[in-house]
């Protein structure tokens, strides 16, 4: 289960479903629970719409365009590290995703569109996420077995994370309540320094590979 808890940590960690569930129930406590869950739910379907096709279909959309993963993972890791330094440095970076959140819901739009957008794209699976999903998909085995394995542990992986997203967003009445606003601001400001770490992480291991391939043509001088 290598592949599973590899991909399921990193996206668990860029996606956060608990922190955009106070966001998603500050943009929509004066909606009615009904409308609430029926959004919930869309969320999580578009989410697990995203990611999978992120994972499966992302590495052949960048071998059309000649982007190595080596570069997207180093472009991946500094929009996720940028978002994680945001979200330390700002003063609520909860309050200003709310705010940005607010601005971009329309009137009387149903709950299917108004799921997709704002809430899914970008405020639960944002551009960081799908460069990571491609990245995990991008290093998927050869062989008829391995790339079997490899697609139920991921599948498996994306599923309990749309749970997840699921369970976060419908209870988030209940859980912005239980913690309060201290315990909110306390949780995104950890979630941010673990993201601005994976971005680094991620940027590090794509500036790695492409570094390795650079040819080394002189020779290093001895000390004297």
């Amino acid at each position: 289960m290598t592949t599973f808890l590899l991909a399921f940590t990193a996206l668990f960690s860029i996606v956060n479903p608990l922190s955009s569930a106070f966001i998603f129930y500050s943009v929509t406590q004066g909606f009615e629970p009904r409308l609430r869950a029926k959004l919930s739910r869309w969320v999580a379907i578009y989410a697990f719409a995203i990611v999978a096709a992120s994972l499966y279909v992302g590495a052949y959309v960048l071998s059309f365009f000649g982007v190595s993963v080596p570069v997207l993972r180093v472009a991946g890791g500094i929009v996720i590290a940028m978002s994680g330094w945001r979200m330390l440095s700002g003063p609520d970076a909860t309050e200003q995703r709310k705010t940005d959140t607010t601005a971009a819901v329309p009137n009387a739009a149903p709950p299917s569109r108004l799921a997709f957008y704002p809430f899914t794209m970008p405020l639960t699976t944002g551009p960081g996420t799908i460069s990571v999903a491609i990245s995990i998909g991008a290093n998927r085995p050869n062989g008829v077995m391995a790339a079997l394995e490899f697609f139920g542990e991921t599948i498996l992986a994306v599923l309990l994370l749309a749970v997840l997203i699921y369970l976060s967003y419908r209870q988030s009445a209940r859980l912005a309540k239980a913690i309060g606003p201290t315990g909110t601001i306390v949780v995104v400001r950890l979630t941010a320094f673990l993201l601005f770490c994976i971005g680094i992480q991620i940027a590090w291991s794509g500036a790695f590979q492409l570094l390795s391939t650079l040819p080394f043509t002189g020779v290093l001088p001895t000390p004297n």
